[in-house]
């Protein structure tokens, strides 16, 4: 099946508050491929300043960039992982590149394989938070079999869901 059904169908949708008495400072997403894929990773979300800082390793990608987005839904149980839902969009922007000042929440951009799979992708996001209407948390991640346009609305024609993970708290260092 290729996902972590299991895990996913007993927190489908799962509300993850901040640990009580300290504001949560990291959050982490495990990404699974989807059913007919070998897609694997985990992206790391940090608080800092100036919004998160979000850091990709991911491997058994193709070659080139992907889409790469959050999710409305914390769900990756179905084997294709449309059961995420749409991108993750609180405010009702238009799809658009990540620095693009009026974007979905969840707009990540692309993530580039290189000839071995692998990628790395790090950047701070500014319109991502832990908290309030925005918060990542308890949503997904999704990588995309293609790259995502920027433009085409709503999804950037990133084609099919090649890996899922659901966005949880994360052990402070």
């Amino acid at each position: 099946m290729g996902l972590n059904t299991a895990f996913a169908q007993d927190h489908k949708q799962m509300s993850m508050p901040a640990p009580a008495g300290s504001p949560l400072q990291k959050a982490i997403c495990v990404l699974y491929a989807t059913q007919g894929n070998s897609v694997s990773g985990t992206v790391v979300f940090t608080k800092v300043v100036e919004g998160v800082k979000v850091v990709a390793d991911l491997s058994g990608l193709t070659p080139g960039k992907h889409g790469f987005h959050i999710h409305e839904f914390g769900d990756c149980s179905s084997p294709d992982g449309t059961s995420a839902g749409g991108h993750f969009n609180p405010s009702g922007s238009p799809h658009g590149a990540p620095m693009d000042m009026s974007r979905h929440a969840g707009d990540m951009g692309n993530i580039e394989a290189g000839a071995d799979g692998k990628a790395h992708l790090e950047y701070v996001d500014s319109h991502m938070n832990f908290e309030g209407p925005n918060s990542i948390l308890g949503r997904s991640v999704v990588v995309h079999a293609k790259e995502d346009d920027m433009k085409t609305q709503p999804t950037g024609n990133a084609g099919p869901r090649i890996a899922c993970g659901v966005i949880g708290l994360a052990k402070a260092q």
